[in-house]
């Protein structure tokens, strides 16, 4: 992905210098975003989860910032990316007669106090409907090269663009309509609700790649280059469900799904850049 040089989002907030104390609180269709990562990375989310429905009591403090020319580059990155799905919805969303509202993006270190509740750095990349914000700890992309040996910038902005899929979701009532089910569905069921949900958002930020790749840069070069859709597709595949199941236990258990398996994560991805259309990603109805 061609990206020095293009404009950066003014919607980045850098709390690296904020650190505090607690747990998530989980409470609502927010907490459940905020939760699943942790699973697909074989965390144990009892240690760092406040399972009542009221946010945790936290103390922060602010430090300063010191951060290696590596950081500093992956925080312009980020910058750009949100930049260009702002950029991508907003055209999407006024093509469709609607206003999209940016979301912020929290850009914090081991912790950070959310309106959906308290997180930890193991909870992974997340996105809070309660202040429509996207929130990523830049480690994430330690352990997704170290560990998953998933590796590119597309595949960064494939994480990225999947949050903010979560995004779109809220504005366009999605989320608000599954959270409403809780309460009427067994745990199992809405469980394969919140499933289907983070497909969606996969296929959001495969809409997104799509209208990616007809654009240029400042020097006109073309922004997507040969082999991103290849990296997007290879971090999908490997933090599917049934992968990451297998390889932390020896065993796949279905029931327990938080995102999806590899093949139904690469194939929402695949769908939402093939056809570039909002209107074709029903995961909700769709055998797959």
């Amino acid at each position: 992905m061609r990206w020095l040089g293009e404009r950066q989002s003014g919607n980045v907030e850098d709390r690296r210098g904020m650190s505090g104390g607690g747990k998530v609180a989980i409470g609502g269709l927010g907490g459940v975003v905020i939760l699943v990562i942790s699973l697909l990375l074989g965390k144990n989310p009892m240690d760092y989860v406040n399972t009542g429905n009221t946010y945790a009591d936290s103390t922060a403090s602010s430090e300063q910032v010191s951060a290696s020319p590596e950081e500093e580059k992956e925080m312009q990155f980020v910058g750009v990316v949100l930049a260009k799905t702002e950029d991508v919805w907003t055209e999407i969303f006024e093509e469709d007669g609607k206003t999209y509202i940016n979301p912020k993006l929290d850009v914090f270190r081991e912790s950070i106090n959310s309106s959906c509740g308290f997180a930890s750095a193991a909870s992974g990349p997340f996105y809070c409907p309660q202040d429509s914000k996207v929130y990523i700890d830049l480690s994430f992309y330690d352990e997704l090269s170290q560990r998953f040996g998933v590796t590119g910038d597309f595949a960064m902005a494939y994480v990225i663009a999947h949050e903010v899929g979560h995004h779109v979701q809220h504005l366009l009532g999605i989320t608000d309509k599954i959270d409403s089910q809780r309460g009427n569905l067994s745990k199992t069921e809405m469980n394969k609700l919140s499933v289907k949900l983070e497909l969606q958002a996969d296929f959001l930020a495969g809409v997104w790649a799509n209208h990616m790749k007809n654009r240029k840069t400042k020097r006109g070069e073309a922004i997507l280059e040969e082999g991103d859709i290849e990296e997007a597709l290879n971090a999908a595949n490997a933090i599917g469900d049934d992968r990451l199941q297998k390889e932390s236990q020896g065993y796949v258990v279905p029931d327990a799904f938080t995102h999806g398996t590899s093949r139904q994560r690469m194939y929402w991805f695949k769908k939402g850049f093939d056809t570039g259309n909002i209107r074709e990603g029903d995961t909700f109805s769709s055998p797959e």
